[in-house]
């Protein structure tokens, strides 16, 4: 078989001028990256509530002072990896995603861990618990939650208290009405209302060694123990005045124990 080679020169030669012009053209129209720099940065707080400890503003600045933050600088300097180790160093921050466009534009994106509970312990301990039962460090930031204090220590901060908080939260009731929970010596449980010039005491919570079997009793103790107290709210306190008992019980089932004040006893 005869090869025409004279053919086979001319199809390569021709798909070689037809790579090196597609080449050549995009070359021509892709910007020179070297000279891009950033025109603006976006920070994205994904879960901000009035209950978070992070702002943009506190954002900006830790990137300010790690001389990482990316505005006016060259695009192919900015390392999206280091601003995120950086970022998730923070005991506020659960993740941080960096994301750098062709045209100069740097996206932030933060979600945080969300406080769920303050603990002021009788030992000095000021922290608070986040929603995953976590601690977090104490913040210049203050927040309208929940309040634990008494002779608590951590493990029973997270392994108790969490999951009595959790469950109180959850009703859009006990969520408005309960502001503080104090922890007693023998580690029964004190309520404190907003409403009500009253304490209300819940007895101890159930302990079980495994985690969810745990949180399964206190879910249940506290719900039974708060439903038959808000029938006692309704029915009870609304007709003999909110500020007649200093101190209710409901550690008891089928009974509520009440302690006038002193002026109202006979």
């Amino acid at each position: 078989m005869k090869v025409n080679w004279k053919r086979t020169t001319t199809i390569t030669i021709d798909i070689i001028l037809a790579l090196y012009l597609v080449a050549a053209f995009t070359a021509f129209n892709k910007p020179d990256q070297t000279n891009v720099v950033c025109k603006a940065v976006t920070i994205n707080i994904e879960d901000e509530t009035p209950t978070g400890f992070i702002t943009a503003t506190d954002i900006k600045q830790r990137l300010d002072k790690a001389k990482l933050y990316p505005l006016n600088k060259q695009m192919v300097s900015i390392s999206g990896r280091e601003i995120e180790d950086l970022l998730k160093k923070s005991a506020f921050v659960k993740t941080a995603h960096c994301h750098k466009t062709i045209n100069g534009n740097v996206t932030i994106s933060i979600t945080q861990r969300m406080p769920l509970l303050r603990v002021k312990a009788e030992n000095g301990e000021d922290y608070y618990l986040d929603d995953n039962a976590l601690v977090m460090p104490h913040s210049q930031y203050s927040a309208d939650l929940m309040i634990a204090t008494g002779k608590i220590n951590k493990k029973f901060a997270q392994e108790q208290i969490a999951t009595l908080v959790k469950t109180l939260v959850n009703s859009s009731f006990w969520k408005n009405q309960i502001v503080q929970i104090n922890i007693l010596p023998h580690q029964g449980v004190e309520l404190v209302p907003r409403v009500g010039n009253h304490i209300i005491y819940i007895g101890e919570l159930p302990e079980a060694a495994n985690r969810q079997e745990r949180q399964a009793l206190i879910t249940a103790y506290i719900n039974k123990k708060m439903t038959r107290l808000e029938k006692f709210y309704k029915y009870g306190l609304s007709q003999a005045g909110w500020n007649k008992y200093s101190y209710i019980n409901v550690e008891f089932d089928n009974q509520i124990i009440c302690k006038r004040r002193t002026k109202d006893k006979v």
